[in-house]
């Protein structure tokens, strides 16, 4: 699959300036559920604009722990979640949350569409638990 990349952070802008080719779009667990409801806000424009590409190009992905292609464009990437004082351990739990209601482990690869099928069968347990306290509540359709 061949994306055009958004230069999102100085430090890459040559190597992502260019055409590249993506083997495998990398997602974390709670990226698997949450960006099925992305409604074009974000922290800031080339956070957006990665997601609208995301969304635009995804055909098939491999289920990572960590870091995934949507973190990569996030102010608050610092090789590790940076949004708030224990962010990282709630993104974790959250993802954990997601693999699990999801039946999906860490390196599996999925079509997109395949795994939008299995969204409407977890979203009962998902909002009680995981939207209750999320900061983007307001902006999500979930």
């Amino acid at each position: 699959m061949i994306l055009k990349v958004i230069p999102w952070r100085s430090d890459w802008k040559n190597f992502l300036a260019k055409k590249i080719t993506i083997n495998m779009l990398k997602l974390r667990g709670h990226h698997l559920i949450c960006l099925n409801f992305f409604r074009g806000h974000g922290y800031d424009k080339k956070f957006v604009e990665n997601l609208q590409n995301i969304l635009k190009n995804i055909e098939e992905l491999e289920v990572v722990e960590g870091l995934d292609d949507v973190c990569r464009a996030c102010p608050h990437n610092a090789g590790f979640c940076n949004y708030s004082r224990d962010s990282e351990k709630e993104v974790k739990a959250l993802d954990d949350f997601a693999l699990e209601l999801l039946k999906v482990k860490i390196g599996m690869r999925l079509k997109w569409n395949d795994l939008r099928m299995k969204i409407t069968g977890v979203m009962e347990k998902w909002r009680k638990i995981a939207c209750m306290k999320c900061d983007w509540k307001g902006v999500c359709d979930a």
